[in-house]
């Protein structure tokens, strides 16, 4: 870079910074992994027993791109598991490929609406 740019004020960076807590493990909700991603589900597996122990489920899945997901043990208290994981995967196999790991937070609201007598 030329002095003279540093000088005359012609450039500019602009910088944006977002601080959050780190998780352990480094995911979110789920986790889908490619059948040809750089780390396999059992690399996942080794990795959510020893920083996160019972808290992740390793599901195999049988499609052409994804070939596992990793989920929260937690949802499958909100939902039925087959809902949820065919949920996943309808919105996931949008946006991956065989070498994708997609990781995914989820936001699970239960509306409830009771009539009661009076």
């Amino acid at each position: 870079m030329d002095t003279n740019d540093k000088k005359s004020g012609n450039r500019k960076a602009n910088i944006q910074m977002r601080f959050s807590d780190f998780d352990l493990p480094p995911m979110q909700d789920v986790l889908l992994i490619g059948k040809r991603a750089p780390i396999g589900p059992e690399a996942v597996r080794r990795m959510v027993d020893a920083l996160a122990p019972g808290q992740y489920e390793v599901i195999p899945v049988e499609n052409s791109q994804i070939e596992a997901m990793a989920v929260k043990s937690s949802l499958f208290n909100w939902m039925s598991r087959d809902t949820l994981i065919n949920t996943i995967l309808e919105e996931g196999i949008k946006l991956v490929n065989d070498k994708s790991i997609i990781k995914a937070t989820l936001e699970i609201t239960i509306s409830i609406y009771k009539e009661v007598d009076v």
